[in-house]
């Protein structure tokens, strides 16, 4: 679990603002931990906060991770990335990366899962940094995408 929106003295980062390698191990710092091979990266961006204040904002863009935080991600070995966005990277996307590259960079090149909509917020509140991630699967036979429940275990 990475607060960076409390690494960057924030409750809330905004549109378009991208996640790049420098909040990644600057938050990780903070948190003193460590991001190793297998692991799944939550990154608190603040954003799920305004879901139900401003719903059109919420799903109009919203902050998230950047090529180069993707990239750097991947180079790490990392499972899954999830955020509490509804698309995990930020939109507006990137100068040059093109439409939802950060998707196609993690998932398509590097099979790396997204994981959205995640509620990140009680994690932060109780500084739940490293815990064990349980994700069942879909109960759909067939399936790419579903409503998941997952659980924090510390």
């Amino acid at each position: 679990m990475l607060d960076i929106a409390g690494h960057r003295g924030v409750p809330m980062l905004t549109e378009g603002q991208a996640i790049n390698r420098a909040d990644i191990e600057g938050a990780a710092a903070k948190q003193g931990i460590e991001i190793r091979e297998g692991d799944v990266v939550l990154l608190h961006t603040g954003w799920m906060s305004i879901l139900d204040s401003d719903p059109q904002r919420f799903g109009k863009a919203e902050p998230g991770l950047g090529m180069e935080g993707a990239k750097y991600l991947v180079s790490k070995g990392v499972v899954a990335v999830g955020a509490d966005t509804w698309g995990v990277e930020a939109v507006p996307f990137e100068e040059g990366q093109g439409i939802f590259g950060v998707h196609q960079e993690l998932l398509t090149r590097n099979g790396t899962y997204l994981l959205e909509n995640m509620n990140t917020a009680d994690l932060v509140a109780d500084k739940a940094w490293e815990f064990l991630f349980v994700l069942g699967q879909p109960r759909y036979e067939g399936s790419v995408q579903a409503m998941i429940n997952p659980v924090a275990i510390r």
